[in-house]
């Protein structure tokens, strides 16, 4: 029987199947009764599957990371798909594909990499330009930065997902420099290549997506300043000269004040011209990128609309098909 994947599930579907197990939640419902909450991941996306009245000691047997083969059936919950499941069996690494468990771009890695390289290496003011040949440079960063997801399970949340988004804003803040000619297209290709630089110690894909201990306590934003204030340190000490003083703010403030607003998380409000340019652009790929991929995700085939989608607080109109 060929392997079914969680882009292909519907509604009364009967699951059978391998998957990674991408996260896992021992829970209690209002009666204090134990259900057991698990992410099961493959190469298309990931479900949530619950499984009633456990107990610790009856779903101990697999963790985080593992494989299981898992059974079940699909149903519609609070208008996303999820498996009620009756079994969880583990499954020996040794006997699966991994690359049938590991999400990544559909794009070509390298060639992103080195069209976002190319692209960087346009800006001109010298301290910039050395600043961002120092994180090129970087060989277990770049590579780190190439595989990295954008997100857990939000835009471009799969491998390669970050160098996606940003090669996508790096495109954006040369065509919006043109259009804007006061902005500071050397300063908003830096940000644009800095913002997110923080996710590569935030997130690991090592056993499915997560956070890691770093990225929990401290977020992107902050360690994001932290990579580059230690840049910085080395920018001075090969040139034997300080980095420009307001440079140096400019840049951090990119990073700090790319949210947005207080509500999503932004240590301070955009308070420049690239700023607010990076925080708009940067929403935009991540709001284009969550409606189409909705689209793309949906398991409603036949209608012209998505089912409500609780992240965008919406439906998304498909539309007919077209020939």
């Amino acid at each position: 029987m060929p392997r079914k994947f969680v882009n292909e599930f519907k509604d009364g579907d009967v699951v059978d199947g391998v998957f990674l197990v991408a996260d896992k939640q021992l829970r209690a419902n209002r009666n204090a009764a134990l259900y057991l909450s698990v992410d099961l991941r493959d190469k298309t996306g990931s479900i949530n599957a619950r499984m009633w009245n456990v107990t610790e000691n009856s779903v101990s047997h697999f963790q985080i990371g593992e494989y299981v083969r898992a059974k079940g059936k699909v149903q519609v919950f609070q208008s996303s798909l999820q498996i009620i499941a009756t079994h969880f069996d583990t499954v020996d690494a040794g006997n699966v594909d991994p690359e049938d468990f590991t999400q990544q771009t559909s794009a070509d890695v390298e060639r992103m990499k080195a069209e976002l390289l190319a692209l960087l290496r346009t800006v001109e003011a010298q301290p910039l330009k050395t600043l961002l040949e120092l994180f090129f440079a970087d060989e277990p960063l770049m590579a780190e930065f190439c595989q990295t997801p954008a997100g857990v399970k939000a835009h471009h949340a799969y491998q390669g997902g970050l160098l996606e988004h940003v090669l996508t804003l790096a495109n954006l803040a040369d065509k919006v420099s043109q259009v804007y000619p006061n902005l500071s297209r050397d300063l908003l290709l830096c940000g644009v290549f800095l913002h997110d630089i923080g996710k590569t110690r935030e997130l690991t894909s090592d056993a499915g997506f997560a956070y890691t201990d770093e990225g929990q306590l401290l977020g992107h934003l902050n360690i994001g300043v932290e990579m580059l204030s230690a840049k910085l340190a080395i920018y001075e000490a090969q040139s034997h000269e300080p980095f420009p003083e307001e440079l140096i703010y400019r840049l951090k403030h990119l990073i700090l004040s790319h949210h947005g607003s207080y509500e999503f998380g932004s240590p301070r409000l955009p308070m420049t011209p690239e700023a607010i340019t990076l925080h708009l652009i940067d929403n935009l790929d991540a709001k284009v990128h969550e409606f189409s991929r909705a689209i793309a995700d949906d398991p409603n085939s036949d209608s012209h609309w998505t089912l409500f989608n609780p992240r965008l607080d919406r439906k998304i109109f498909k539309g007919a098909k077209l020939a």
